[in-house]
């Protein structure tokens, strides 16, 4: 049986993000562009008379679109499910716009297959915890000091599978990503919970949602940077 199509808009002030857009989710098949717009204004109209299932939003400075739009569609309790397109995503970026209702925050440089399943994720009812790219490749995004009690020994790939775990993907999808075996992934998954003295997915992202993980780099990394999530 054939998907669900998913009704979207997409909103950026550069003409030539938004046909990279239009071209890009035509050719997934299961998405409707409604309108693709370059302003808020006509972003918000367009939400307002058509009732898209999500919003895909420019947050680039100046004058980002996404929060304007945003601030409507939770004043409103329009049903729009609202996802940021930023060109500097990290960690922090993440936590912010989640906080403030959006679903989640997608670097405008992420793989285009990586921005189509996040957008699908999200139309499915899921919250892109985590950035889909950069919460492991940025140095210096660590927080002045690390939670009390919460162990610094995650591995860099052990970050990885976290990351992925909480934005969503199950154990196949997440060992696909990274060119492993599933069982592969369920043991670094047991590695993880030991770690951090948790004993499900669930929990995961609970922890993810409240604290910052510091990873330890394997021996060839350049450095470590934490993973951080958030859930409204």
């Amino acid at each position: 049986m054939r998907a669900r199509c998913v009704s979207i808009v997409i909103a950026d002030r550069q003409p030539v993000v938004v046909y990279g857009l239009l071209a890009m989710l035509r050719s997934a098949g299961d998405f409707n562009v409604v309108a693709s717009c370059h302003d808020g204004a006509t972003c918000i109209r367009s939400i307002r008379n058509l009732c898209p299932d999500l919003a895909l939003l420019d947050v680039s400075q100046p004058s980002p679109i996404g929060f304007e739009v945003l601030a409507a569609v939770k004043g409103e309790q329009l049903s729009t499910r609202v996802v940021y397109l930023s060109s500097s995503c990290d960690a922090g970026d993440a936590v912010g716009a989640i906080a403030n209702g959006a679903y989640g925050i997608i670097p405008k440089d992420a793989a285009p297959q990586l921005l189509v399943r996040g957008l699908r994720q999200v139309a499915s009812g899921l919250r892109l915890l985590l950035p889909l790219t950069g919460a492991l490749d940025a140095p210096g995004n660590a927080l002045p000091h690390e939670p009390e009690g919460l162990p610094s020994s995650l591995t860099q790939r052990e970050g990885e599978i976290m990351r992925l775990v909480c934005a969503g993907l199950s154990n196949k999808e997440v060992g696909r990503e990274l060119n492993v075996s599933c069982g592969t992934i369920k043991i670094h998954l047991h590695h993880i919970y030991q770690k951090l003295a948790i004993h499900n997915r669930t929990a995961l992202a609970c922890l993810a949602a409240k604290t910052t993980v510091t990873v330890r780099p394997l021996r060839r990394g350049n450095g470590a940077a934490p993973i951080t999530a958030s859930r409204t």
